[in-house]
């Protein structure tokens, strides 16, 4: 009989590619997966054949969300027929621990960030010490746990003395070969500066689009939703910028490359708001890499050791308008050559990662 597994996390898994590739990855390989996740007013439907729930909750943000959302799942889990429970990130880890606890189940842990060092934390000290006190209870417990980068890796590994393995957030090799030649954007006489990602503080948005007045022949295409999105279109508005800054709004994973793949430059520039930024690896430098996209990227430690090592594009710390400008001016007069990116994606590929993924889960 095939192993069953629940894998829980607290968004409504729409756009979260690394928790349905990590589904997709265990149900091809045998295992009974069921997904668990959140239903908000605007999700859009789930194309997957995973079998998914997907909660309904009175509240959408806060303390009273988290402890809902946590309410909700252990409930659910402590009936729900399984025999490993799949945490994602440490809002989702009281629930599945305690389950896992009761029911005498095996736990597995996948930390997305570093989360107390969020920038949404950074000025709320008494939310950050709470998330901290959880991590504190549980962390030194985990026995199976995985993270997106050996930064993160190490950090806990330090703080609690557990171990680590580290899977990529990184795209399949076989769809993008497919989808590397069917554009979805195509603006006439226009180049190409794209974002991919949540649109969240601490994403850098507001410098480049400080920076497009100076920037010709180039629109600044956003793709994605988050806490910020209304509030970015109002200033590009006010700037009446809105030739040149065009927000799409989410895209369905399977489809999210394809319009990737359209862009001239693709840009990972973060704040250094908290640990977790400063140590982060966004699947989109793996996403752009294998898109053929040359990155755009602001010198944090995992981000610059892919760029510096395998050329993949650009590093920067220059922010002001005029020479961000000037960055990406340069960039898009020049073309990257990105020959050399078909043989770095073999080595960065979900083809790859999983095998990580199978090995402990079967250990």
């Amino acid at each position: 009989m095939n192993k069953r597994i629940i894998i829980s996390v607290s968004n409504d898994l729409t756009t979260d590619q690394r928790v349905m590739k990590v589904a997709t990855s265990l149900s091809r390989n045998g295992y009974d997966v069921l997904l668990i996740g959140r239903l908000f007013k605007n999700s859009m439907p789930l194309t997957t054949d995973i079998a998914h729930k997907r909660f309904k909750l009175w509240f959408n943000k806060g303390i009273l969300f988290y402890a809902a959302l946590n309410v909700r799942l252990f409930l659910f889990l402590l009936f729900a027929k399984a025999d490993i429970y799949y945490s994602n990130d440490t809002d989702t880890l009281p629930a599945c621990f305690l389950a896992a606890k009761l029911r005498k189940k095996r736990l597995v842990f996948d930390a997305h960030e570093l989360f107390p060092e969020v920038p949404e934390l950074q000025n709320r000290p008494f939310t950050k010490k709470c998330w901290v006190l959880i991590e504190n209870l549980f962390f030194p417990h985990l026995e199976t746990a995985f993270t997106v980068c050996h930064s993160i890796a190490d950090y806990y590994r330090q703080k609690y003395h557990i171990d680590m393995e580290v899977i990529r957030n990184t795209p399949y090799m076989q769809s993008v070969d497919q989808n590397i030649n069917q554009k979805k954007i195509t603006i006439p006489g226009k180049k190409i500066i794209l974002y991919q990602g949540a649109i969240n503080t601490g994403r850098g948005l507001e410098w480049v689009i400080d920076a497009m007045p100076f920037i010709n022949d180039a629109v600044l295409y956003i793709i994605g939703d988050g806490d910020l999105f209304q509030i970015l279109k109002q200033k590009v508005s006010d700037m009446k910028l809105e030739s040149k800054v065009i927000f799409h709004g989410k895209v369905p994973g399977e489809e999210l490359q394809q319009y990737t793949s359209s862009g001239d430059i693709g840009l990972c520039l973060l704040e250094k708001k908290g640990l977790s930024y400063y140590y982060s690896l966004p699947n989109r430098v793996f996403a752009y890499l294998h898109a053929h996209v040359p990155i755009l990227a602001s010198p944090f430690p995992e981000i610059a050791r892919i760029v510096d090592t395998y050329h993949t594009g650009v590093l920067t710390d220059e922010y002001e308008p005029r020479k961000l400008a000037n960055t990406i001016s340069e960039m898009l007069k020049n073309p990257f050559d990105t020959n050399h990116f078909n043989e770095i994606k073999e080595k960065f590929c979900w083809e790859t990662e999983e095998k990580t993924l199978l090995k402990h889960l079967q250990s």
